[in-house]
């Protein structure tokens, strides 16, 4: 729920500079859900993260009935039903996934600006992998905000979680920074929700991770090192996200800057709910890609604080909140955490 705040406050001002957002909300930028005049809508990448949170459900699903499955295959066909919600045809070559309740809520349905390069992949009909990858040179920001529930499995080792991230990111997005960056991240989520650290433990163990991976793409690790080594400078992040960071447009960037305005935001923050929204209002107030960078801050603190970090007045502007959580309760039951 924390990543799909994030993404809703980003998403109303994704297309926007910061230039561009300061003229429509004023010198502070986008501060409060509020400030919409409406509800506020989630983009593609809450339906996709809730299509992936799907398809790990019917994996464990087909685990409990003690049938072994593709996890990254099951995924695939989860992300090819989201496709035809967006009235995209898919390849004949495509097989045809057996409908699932999800696919059947109409929020669900709504174009909210999803990746080109997402579309394209998935819309070919082949499945990509890390050894035979799709858009090899696609490292785009939209391939980590999707990768946040892989870190939520119990039960589930860290590098697993984190090998599933990145096989699942290689089903749209073949350059090696993307693949990688999604597996940092669902390693990092699985250290805040299953691992007892806080976020700059969870991050540092991310950065290990991602630097001794084999064939590691390098800018994985020094990214995830800037974001804690500018945090630590001692910046409280008034000042905006540094520009060492990126513009968000990458995956690596985005991740980077969510995790970075998480950690400047955390020691000036009297509660988890004025953490949460310093962190978040940060995030989007940027040039690049502040739907993203909203959803990696909002998905890092929601795992790492619970509900208790959620503003109830954004909660009460959401779009679908109840079946954001109806998911999340079905993860519960079909792994025997609830």
């Amino acid at each position: 729920m924390g990543g799909a705040l994030g993404n809703s406050l980003g998403y109303l001002v994704h297309a926007d500079d910061i230039a561009t957002i300061q003229a429509r909300f004023g010198p502070a930028g986008l501060l409060d859900a509020s400030q919409a005049g409406e509800q506020i809508q989630f983009g593609a990448d809450t339906q996709l993260t809730l299509y992936t949170l799907d398809g790990l459900i019917e994996a464990l699903e087909w685990a409990n009935d003690g049938v072994a499955a593709d996890e990254a295959a099951i995924l695939w066909l989860a992300y090819l039903r989201w496709l035809a919600t967006q009235e995209e045809p898919a390849s004949a070559a495509a097989p045809l996934p057996q409908p699932r309740w999800i696919d059947r809520q109409d929020i669900l349905h709504h174009r909210r600006d999803p990746d080109p390069t997402v579309l394209s992949a998935l819309a070919s009909g082949e499945m990509g992998t890390p050894g035979r990858p799709l858009n090899p040179l696609a490292r785009g920001a939209a391939v980590v905000a999707r990768s946040a529930p892989f870190g939520l499995i119990p039960h589930l080792p860290a590098t697993v979680a984190a090998t599933l991230a990145g096989n699942a990111a290689a089903l749209t997005h073949g350059h090696a920074s993307a693949i990688q960056t999604a597996a940092a991240y669902g390693w990092l989520i699985h250290c805040l929700v299953h691992g007892g650290l806080d976020p700059a433990g969870a991050a540092s163990s991310a950065r290990d991770h991602a630097a001794a991976t084999p064939s590691a793409d390098p800018s994985v690790a020094a990214a995830l090192d800037a974001a804690l080594t500018l945090a630590a400078a001692g910046r409280s992040g008034t000042d905006g996200i540094p520009a060492e960071l990126g513009n968000g447009n990458t995956a690596t960037e985005a991740l980077a800057m969510g995790l970075y305005t998480v950690l400047a935001t955390e020691a000036a923050a009297a509660s988890p709910t004025e953490h949460f929204l310093s962190a978040v209002r940060l995030a989007v107030n940027i040039d690049g890609a502040s739907e993203v960078t909203g959803t990696v801050a909002g998905a890092i603190l929601g795992a790492f604080y619970g509900e208790e970090c959620l503003p109830q007045a954004w909660l009460a502007l959401a779009q679908a909140a109840g079946l954001i959580q109806s998911m999340a309760k079905n993860l519960l039951e079909v792994t025997g955490a609830s």
